[in-house]
């Protein structure tokens, strides 16, 4: 199965931005929905956004309006695009194929002033 490598977290201060990258290992075109998770410290893993492969998203009322989720086939990367950012924000994000039941090592994302 495919291989996903998290990348583009960091410190940011309320209010700004990011742009989180999930490379694959092998080609995602022809895969079915992906999914971008975080697990803040301490608290269990929660489902951030989905992309289908016909590109239709879904994503949890904490973030919408705020993240966006994107996919390019053609690099075999998925992106989360993190505007608006909130303390509450800070986690350990990974990305995986949904129902799959694996994603990757995750990135941390730390939102602090």
């Amino acid at each position: 199965q495919v291989q996903l490598a998290e990348s583009g977290g960091g410190l940011v201060q309320p209010g700004g931005s990011l742009r989180l990258s999930c490379a694959a290992s092998g080609s995602i075109f022809g895969i079915g929905p992906m999914a971008w998770y975080r697990q803040p410290s301490g608290k269990e893993r929660e489902l951030v956004a989905t992309i289908s492969s016909g590109g239709a998203t879904t994503y949890a009322i904490s973030v919408k309006g705020r993240f966006t989720i994107a996919r390019d086939n053609a690099k075999n990367t998925i992106y989360l695009q993190m505007n608006s950012l909130k303390p509450e924000d800070s986690a350990v994000y990974y990305c995986s194929v949904l129902g799959s039941g694996k994603w990757g090592q995750g990135t941390q994302v730390t939102v602090s002033s």
